[in-house]
């Protein structure tokens, strides 16, 4: 990874994520209409992600909406390699995670929360 990214708050948060859980491979944090704001990524076009996730949140949340579910809060790809999940943090970002075929799901459970939290006070100091 390129030490220079390590100084945005954002991709802390990032690091230590993909440090706490198992399987973690790589983090994209985009606004809500695709645009790229952070990355902890060796491998995946960032911006590309961004967008793609944007495209699949919108549609996770019209589904969300059409099924009366409620609010949306992530859609889950399972994959033969391994998870691509897709998180709201608030109303206008997001959070794509990817992870390998040894992603510790239970333990994503438990520190996400605490991680979209952090994010989202992140991301709010940065726009205000």
């Amino acid at each position: 990874m390129d030490d220079t990214r390590t100084s945005d708050p954002l991709v802390e948060v990032l690091t230590a994520l993909r440090d706490t859980v198992a399987g973690v491979s790589e983090t994209v944090i985009s606004t809500g209409d695709g645009l790229l704001v952070a990355a902890d990524a060796d491998v995946v076009h960032p911006e590309s992600v961004a967008a793609l996730a944007a495209a699949v949140l919108g549609v996770g949340r019209r589904l969300a909406e059409q099924a009366n579910t409620g609010s949306l809060r992530d859609v889950v790809t399972r994959c033969a390699g391994g998870h691509i999940m897709v998180l709201a943090i608030g109303d206008r970002a997001l959070l794509t995670l990817i992870g390998d075929e040894g992603l510790d799901l239970a333990g994503l459970q438990r520190v996400i929360p605490t991680t979209i939290e952090q994010l989202e006070k992140l991301l709010a100091a940065d726009a205000g």
